[in-house]
């Protein structure tokens, strides 16, 4: 068993597609639609976005509206990484619960996702 893909819920699932597709560099997948939309890795990993009607965003590090899961990206340099992805649209969260190991930010959506470093680089 292997892990082919993740698909989050959201407001709007183009908009958020082309907001990971920036951040990732991954391709967009031939019959995205308004509906369902998504993105394939160069080794074929799927990460998927669904509309839900009255979407409620995660609040994290609350748990009115959990997080319920979140991605990890490895980045080279923390910083770079950071200010890159706030750039593309991400906010940065107020809670940070050790910004020198990671960093969590928020995607367009407001799912929680962090920022690691990339110990294949380091």
């Amino acid at each position: 068993m292997k892990l082919c893909a993740v698909t989050l819920d959201c407001p709007d699932p183009l908009a958020l597609a082309e907001f990971y597709q920036r951040a990732t560099d991954y391709a967009p997948h031939p019959i995205s639609d308004a509906e369902f939309a998504g993105l394939i890795s160069p080794g074929g990993f799927f990460l998927g976005f669904q509309r839900v009607d009255d979407y409620q965003r995660p609040q994290w590090p609350g748990q009115a509206s959990p997080q319920q899961s979140h991605l990890d990206f490895a980045v080279p340099d923390l910083d770079e990484g950071e200010t890159r992805l706030l750039s593309l649209g991400a906010v940065k969260a107020e809670h940070q619960p050790n910004e020198d190991r990671w960093r969590v930010l928020l995607d367009p959506a407001g799912h929680p996702f962090c920022l690691v470093i990339d110990r294949d680089q380091s």
